[in-house]
């Protein structure tokens, strides 16, 4: 069972739906909106105008057991399916006409290691196969006004590219079941959100546990209520100085004794040649140019992403 809180005003206005513990180890998100049920069924808050529909635990399985995934990785493959296989397949079929059903989602998350919070959005306007996309502009004015300064941007590009690395490097025999070498596995909630004509924001609120994480979140639910017009509240201003970032690569974790060459954290800046990592065997995983290592995960199975590389990059 998925529970939803949904909150009606009285004007039209746009339908906000905001996510948290898609992973279910991420919670600052759970926290935040628990708090806002609370003040918008006090009357503390009220919602004005559109709609505002709140799932506070996304994956309730993968909530219950303190893990990342129920069966997999939800965040991952997400679309909806007429043979549902395990239960990130069943939930994708319930929140996926609800998605839909919004014009703006918001999907709250946490990082393994210590670092500042972010803003992921969606690719520039284009009419590529990819990821087409004709909301930018209103996308990013919301990335702006949620609190965090950071922006980081190409996330389905590189995971594209991750996916036909893998095919290359996995026997046709060896594929079958195996959704990291799907085309579609990089497809989240705000890809999905996109494709569905609806704008969307992945919210990096901070390390799992960190105390701030929670209030990063509610404040960013609650600037977005105000910048939409959900709310009576004055509109919060965007970001004066953002940093943006484009994801250029993932690098895959080949075996469970990969280890980083030292404790990563997210936005660490590296050179090109600086070792990274030392694979399994003694070969060293180097920065192929300048940049920033993005989402360590020094738990990562094998085969399947270790960490991203980022460069700085200009607004789109």
């Amino acid at each position: 069972m998925i529970q939803v809180h949904q909150f009606l005003g009285l004007k039209p206005g746009p339908r906000l739906i905001v996510l948290g513990a898609v992973h279910g180890n991420e919670t600052c998100g759970t926290v935040a909106m628990r708090r806002l049920i609370e003040e918008l069924g006090s009357g503390k808050l009220h919602i004005s105008a559109g709609s505002l529909t709140l799932v506070p635990v996304a994956n309730p399985l993968a909530f219950a057991r303190g893990q990342r995934v129920g069966d997999r990785n939800l965040n991952r493959n997400f679309r909806p399916t007429l043979h549902p296989q395990d239960n990130e397949d069943r939930i994708a079929n319930v929140l996926c006409p609800l998605l839909a059903s919004h014009d703006v989602l918001l999907d709250l998350h946490s990082f393994h290691t210590a670092g500042e919070p972010f803003a992921m959005r969606g690719p520039g306007n284009n009419c590529g196969t990819l990821e087409p996309f004709s909301l930018a502009n209103e996308e990013h004015a919301l990335a702006v006004r949620l609190g965090v300064r950071r922006i980081v941007d190409g996330w389905m590009a590189t995971y594209a590219t991750g996916v036909a690395e893998r095919l290359a490097r996995t026997p046709p025999a060896n594929r079958a079941g195996l959704l990291s070498v799907d085309p579609f596995y990089g497809m989240g909630t705000t890809e999905y959100m996109r494709s569905q004509g609806g704008i969307s924001i992945t919210l990096e609120c901070g390390q799992h546990g960190d105390a701030s994480a929670p209030e990063v979140a509610y404040q960013a639910i609650r600037n977005a209520l105000a910048h939409l017009g959900l709310i009576k509240d004055t509109a919060p201003p965007a970001c004066p100085e953002p940093e943006y970032l484009l994801l250029t690569q993932v690098v895959d974790r080949m075996h469970t004794e990969d280890t980083f060459a030292r404790p990563w954290t997210s936005f660490t800046p590296v050179s090109r040649g600086e070792v990274i990592g030392v694979r399994f065997g003694g070969g060293a995983v180097l920065a192929e140019q300048d940049g920033f290592v993005v989402f360590p995960n020094p738990h990562a199975t094998a085969g399947n992403e270790w960490f991203y590389l980022a460069q700085l990059s200009k607004p789109t």
